[in-house]
């Protein structure tokens, strides 16, 4: 299986999830130390100013608590799907992250909106029903952590807390879907083994002429002798499989 398919470690997996906390936490640094504030520069729906909040809203958090809450799944959501969905990550982090906070920006209250949490149900939306809707086994289990993990969120795309942007989280969530309903053909591919190749032919196969047609089982007791020649190099190789009771035989 080519990698660019298949499930493989590498370092980015974790580095580029760690490099995005390491700057969410550089910035809450700066605004504590030199006791500046930029709330100001998150999400105000409708209006033009507002925009600029798509961009730097996720990057932006009210309190040290705040901050911690967002650290630890988006760390854990993010090399997920830098792990699991390789060749469409950066589609699904940055179009997710701005299409989320575009439409917090269309429906949101007259407020500013910040944190990374609007991503945060993106990533969890997207790896639950992308995993649902790929029926693969690796996915499908992924989709399975997600629930048990972070099933609990679901609460709070509704207006349960004033001080929370349940419309960021609404909207994560519904991008994350549309985006598992846009990336469906980027699955993994299932391994095929040779009896399931179209080119197989039973007849061929060493190990099945030791059966008859209603899969019984034949001991055959005469040597069966096959030949492969490399044209190139004019190799000849001998093949030789013999029944016990034959072997027993030569060596008598």
């Amino acid at each position: 299986m080519s990698k660019t398919k298949g499930l493989y470690y590498s370092s980015e997996v974790f580095v580029f999830p760690l490099l995005l906390l390491l700057l969410i936490a550089i910035i809450f640094w700066i605004e504590s130390k030199f006791n500046v504030n930029f709330n100001y520069l998150g999400i105000y729906p409708r209006e033009i100013k507002g925009l600029r909040g798509i961009l730097f809203s996720p990057f932006i958090h009210g309190s040290s608590k705040h901050l911690l809450n967002n650290s630890v799944p988006l760390f854990v959501l993010t090399s997920a799907l830098f792990y699991f969905y390789r060749s469409i990550r950066w589609k699904v982090l940055i179009y997710g992250t701005i299409l989320t906070g575009f439409l917090t920006w269309i429906i949101g209250r007259p407020s500013l909106h910040i944190g990374a949490s609007g991503v945060i149900y993106m990533l969890t939306s997207f790896l639950l029903f992308r995993g649902i809707f790929s029926k693969q086994y690796q996915l499908t289990a992924l989709s399975f952590v997600v629930i048990f993990l972070y099933g609990g969120f679901i609460w709070y795309i509704f207006p349960v807390d004033e001080k929370i942007s349940w419309e960021g989280h609404l909207s994560g969530l519904l991008i994350g879907l549309l985006f598992a309903l846009l990336f469906n053909n980027d699955e993994l591919k299932n391994k095929k083994y040779l009896w399931e190749k179209d080119s197989y032919n039973p007849e061929n196969d060493v190990f099945m002429q030791h059966f008859d047609e209603d899969g019984n089982f034949i001991e055959k007791s005469t040597e069966i002798e096959e030949t492969e020649e490399v044209s190139n190099n004019k190799i000849k190789i001998n093949y030789i499989i013999t029944t016990k009771k034959s072997k027993e035989n030569k060596e008598l």
